[in-house]
């Protein structure tokens, strides 16, 4: 007689199942395991297990390194406003534009030295002094024209008679002159002779050459070496000026004795030349001194 199976179909054996079981054969008696269920179960689990560990490797990775990222950014912040970027520091971390900037002393270099303050006294004119050294040569060259020169001569008496007319002498020493000096120039028979009176200060000198009326008080001419005798009883031109405490006169004419007239411009060319190369002596004069006194 054959028994049929009891309570419906077999159940089946899940190894994660804690209630299922093991599936036996119908026949009575012990029986023997399902050694290939079971290895395919086996292989399950292994399956499982594998993935489990993968998954948490993954995300212990990153949550180790979130927590690194986090210390990194917490040890470089911290109080260290300067590796903030600037939206992120306060306002009184951020430099202000509208600061003062530093402010320096203005500095320039000293003004020339003035070289007719040396020529203006004394005190200040001290280089050496002669009618040599302030008409040096033995020639004269303005532009195109060559003046040759005669001789000159030098004095401390300024009212001395071969030197000045009486009116001119009586000007001088009523003015303190100390020195006079003269030189004469000539060209193609018309003479010109420069008279230079020197005085303590620019004031005296000043006031000497408003003193003087060019028609009498003048320079007596200088005759000797190229120069030969002039005006000494022709009417002749003459001239006045000052600069510094220097005045200097001109007398021009022509060595035949011939009386000089307004349409003699020769006579008044060689009268003007040789007064505007005695204030540039006498400026140089300056100059030098103010070089000087500037490199010292």
């Amino acid at each position: 007689m054959s028994f049929g199976q009891q309570g419906g179909p077999p159940s089946q054996w899940d190894p994660w199942k804690p209630q299922s079981q093991q599936p036996w054969s119908s026949g009575g008696g012990e029986q023997t395991p399902d050694w290939a269920a079971l290895a395919e179960a086996s292989e399950i689990r292994n399956r499982r297990r594998r993935l489990f560990f993968i998954v948490g490797g993954a995300l212990a990775t990153v949550a180790i390194g979130t927590a690194v990222a986090m210390a990194v950014v917490s040890a470089d912040g911290g109080d260290d406003e300067a590796n903030k970027p600037t939206s992120s520091l306060s306002a009184a971390a951020i430099p202000s534009a509208t600061g003062t900037a530093p402010s320096f002393a203005p500095t320039s270099a000293p003004p020339p030295l003035d070289p007719k303050d040396f020529i203006a006294s004394k005190a200040k004119d001290t280089a050496p002094l002669s009618a040599r050294i302030l008409f040096p040569g033995t020639q004269l060259t303005m532009g195109s024209t060559v003046y040759k020169k005669g001789t000159t001569s030098d004095t401390k008496n300024c009212a001395a008679g071969d030197n000045v007319q009486a009116g001119l002498g009586k000007i001088l020493t009523g003015n303190s002159c100390t020195q006079f000096m003269r030189v004469s120039y000539t060209k193609d028979g018309v003479s010109v002779t420069v008279g230079v009176a020197v005085f303590d200060t620019e004031a005296q000198a000043t006031k000497a050459k408003s003193q003087v009326n060019t028609k009498k008080d003048i320079v007596k001419s200088l005759s000797g070496g190229a120069v030969k005798p002039f005006c000494n009883s022709a009417i002749c031109r003459t001239t006045s000026n000052s600069y510094g405490r220097y005045a200097y006169f001109t007398i021009a004419g022509f060595a035949s004795g011939k009386n000089v007239t307004e349409k003699d411009t020769a006579v008044f060319s060689i009268g003007d030349n040789l007064a505007e190369f005695t204030f540039r002596q006498i400026h140089r004069r300056g100059e030098a001194q103010a070089s000087t006194a500037a490199s010292e």
